[in-house]
């Protein structure tokens, strides 16, 4: 007898019957038969060695793919555990899920030992030899009762078969501790650091992403949460895999054919983590590492993390003296040096110049409200775990405010409202505070205090098409001027269930964006159905230097919080229609914004952000009193300027200028004293240029300045 399969071509294939997705790779060619990794079978991902169904559409999977990385990736994690299994007596195993770039596996160490120094090389050393014995990945299934048996030993992973398979209690406990909305369903329409109201994460998500702080705290605690669904099939069967000399790990799979298709892989670190991301549970030792198809691929992964540790902006931010976060303020909150208060002030300077250009009205909002409008506004519902506790004062809870957007409704309801005002543009540079878990903060790119520049659009139905239309091209104006050009897009539509407002205002709200977007030429795609419940939006990415992907600004419409507080405007005809509420923010938040500029050009911001954008370095000090001179010069044209005094050798002053990144360093000696000019040295490299005259350098940086290049 034979079997009949149908490919994504559409073409056909006959196959002995009870052959498996490998035999078909095969049949189809060698080439495809060394790359296979898994197969989708109907829709589901399934190991190569499974027998296919007569009559089933089966795609191979190779490793290179999306979904070949991810199973590379989770095979590794499974050697991983083998490895440290084997290596440490009495050690069990927790979870080991991939994330975007990488892996890790979570264990409980006997008598709560940590990693020490030197045991990542013997864990790598020991999963190189599993890979070299190239050991089969073997599927089994078998009953809860039994797998609680095979278990025995390993608390962690029966808990898992009993909450998971026999349904005794939710396998994440019902919300992500660390991300900045619990249940997805943040009526803002602005996540705190990365302006996305259902909780994803700008950089942990998106090829090219970086793999380091935020980044890995929020997919390592997504990874937690489908490791935990994807362990048992919740349905009293319990899937595992075995290979070598007896290691089993529960898993629903599935995996590479055996370890010898592995072997690109890298430890990097071991840490601390919580089980399931709670304190109240033990905390593990999570070992983390990386994995990709080819070594060529890891080699580059390798050097991008390398280059990103380099341009880490709590670093360059100490090293610039910016910012800090001086522990007596807590987690999350950082307090501005000089420096980098002004390269702020530049910033919000010039997102206030576009705004009052663009129509917007600025309004203020006070820092604490009392809880009867974050019960309105359905924040206490849905985003209560993520508020800081309230103040008791005069008989009522104050709450410090996790978002703008309910002081800006309240502007709008302070008055009559006709369809002539419309649309209404509010503008606030609005500070906001949300209890991020300590373990995902991370410096300016998840904070717990900040700074959005927020930006609330009242607007009626016809004219939300129109608005969109202006808001993208805004957005993506803004990010240019920061030097910002390779954008990607992701256009949420709405969800299956649980949303508010009608299906056709759902469906000229989507189609608005999506007119936005093709009037913009900008590549995006669609997630069907991933919509916040209140409207759907656009999320904006933009590539960093590095190739690294950062989700910055965001367009949300938003048909509930008009509804909850009541909002109407008087139309033409005399009746009391709702407005739409849109929600934008272009940097997200202003740190977030500032973390990531300072990570994109690694501390040498240009010259019109730069705090100091030329240094007078007089090479004796009796040039001295011609060095004040050129940077009084400088400075009243509008220029920051300082002076180095010759204090120290001229060259060590040059290299220490050199180091703070500053844009151009400016020399004066006698013959510069007597024909008014000044050595040019500008960072990048170039030759160093003699004998510039003050004017034609004035000049020249007005012209950078004005045009931002």
């Amino acid at each position: 007898m034979a079997l009949i399969v149908s490919l994504p071509d559409g073409s056909e294939r006959e196959l002995p019957d009870g052959a498996n997705a490998a035999d078909l790779a095969a049949a189809i060619g060698p080439r495809l038969a060394a790359d296979a990794v898994i197969a989708v079978v109907d829709g589901e991902e399934r190991d190569l060695d499974r027998p296919l169904p007569d009559g089933a559409r089966v795609e191979i999977v190779t490793a290179a793919s999306p979904e070949g990385l991810h199973t590379i990736r989770h095979s590794t994690a499974h050697v991983l555990a083998q490895a440290v299994l084997d290596l440490f007596p009495g050690a069990t195993h927790a979870i080991g899920p991939p994330t975007d770039n990488g892996f890790f596996y979570d264990f409980e160490l006997a008598g709560g030992a940590v990693f020490g120094e030197g045991d990542l090389e013997r864990i790598e050393a020991r999963m190189r030899e599993i890979v070299a014995a190239d050991q089969p990945f073997v599927r089994a299934e078998i009953d809860a009762a039994e797998a609680l048996e095979l278990f025995e030993g390993h608390r962690f992973k029966q808990e898992i078969i009993s909450s998971v398979a026999l349904g005794t209690g939710g396998p994440g406990g019902g919300s992500d501790p660390n991300s900045s909305d619990p249940d997805g369903s943040d009526p803002d329409g602005s996540d705190p650091n990365s302006s996305d109201p259902d909780g994803s994460d700008p950089n942990s998500s998106g090829s090219g992403s970086a793999a380091t702080g935020a980044a890995q705290a929020a997919t390592a605690t997504a990874a937690d949460d489908d490791e935990l669904a994807s362990e048992a099939a919740g349905d009293g069967t319990v899937s595992y895999y075995r290979n070598g000399d007896g290691f089993i790990d529960l898993c629903r799979g599935p995996h590479v054919p055996s370890t010898g298709k592995l072997g690109h892989f890298a430890l990097q670190r071991a840490s601390g983590a919580y089980w399931r991301a709670s304190e109240k549970n033990p905390m593990l030792q999570r070992v983390h590492g990386t994995a990709w198809a080819t070594a060529k691929d890891l080699k580059a992964h390798l050097q991008q993390l390398a280059e990103a540790a380099k341009r880490d902006h709590r670093r360059l931010a100490a090293e610039l003296d910016l910012v800090s976060w001086p522990p007596e303020l807590g987690p999350g909150l950082a307090v501005w040096h000089p420096k980098g208060a002004l390269v702020r002030k530049i910033m919000e300077d010039y997102s206030r110049a576009r705004h009052e250009q663009g129509g917007y009205q600025f309004v203020f909002s006070p820092h604490i409200a009392k809880s009867v409008l974050w019960d309105t506004s359905g924040h206490l519902d849905f985003f209560a775990d993520s508020m800081y506790p309230p103040m008791e004062m005069d008989g009522a809870d104050y709450y410090p405010k996790p978002m703008n957007c309910p002081f800006h409704v309240m502007v709008y309801r302070s008055g009559q409202r006709s369809y002539r005002d419309l649309p209404i543009r509010l503008f606030e540079l609005g500070a906001v505070y949300r209890y991020e878990r300590s373990g995902a903060v991370h410096g300016l790119l998840r904070s717990r205090g900040f700074t959005q520049d927020d930006s609330h659009i009242f607007c009626a139905p016809e004219q939300v098409a129109s608005e969109l239309a202006s808001l993208l091209d805004f957005v993506l104006s803004v990010l240019r001027a920061f030097g910002f050009e390779d954008f990607e897009a992701k256009l949420s539509t709405r969800p299956d269930d649980k949303w508010v407002g009608s299906e056709a205002l759902w469906d000229q709200a989507t189609d608005g964006l999506r007119a936005a977007l093709d009037e913009a030429g900008l590549d995006y795609g669609v997630d069907v159905g991933g919509g916040a419940f209140y409207g759907p939006k656009i999320d904006v990415d933009v590539r960093d230097a590095i190739g690294r992907s950062w989700q910055l600004s965001t367009i949300q419409l938003d048909f509930n919080l008009p509804e909850r507080f009541g909002l109407t405007y008087a139309a033409a005809d005399g009746s009391r229609p709702r407005p739409v509420m849109i929600h934008r923010a272009l940097f997200g938040s202003v740190e977030r914004f500032f973390g990531v500029l300072l990570e994109h050009y690694a501390g040498a911001f240009p010259a019109w952000l730069a705090p100091v954008q030329a240094a007078v370095l007089p090479v004796a000090e009796a040039h001295r009193p011609y060095a004040d001179s050129v940077a009084s010069r400088l400075e009243a044209e509008g220029f920051r300027v300082e002076v180095s005094p010759a204090v120290e050798p001229l060259g060590k002053r040059v290299r220490a200028a050199k180091l703070a990144k500053l844009p151009y360093v400016l020399v004066t000696g006698d013959d510069d004293a007597a024909a008014d000019t000044v050595g040019v040295n500008a960072r990048g490299g170039r030759s160093p240029e003699r004998g510039v005259a003050v004017a034609d350098f004035a000049a020249r940086l007005a012209a950078e300045v004005r045009d931002r290049s």
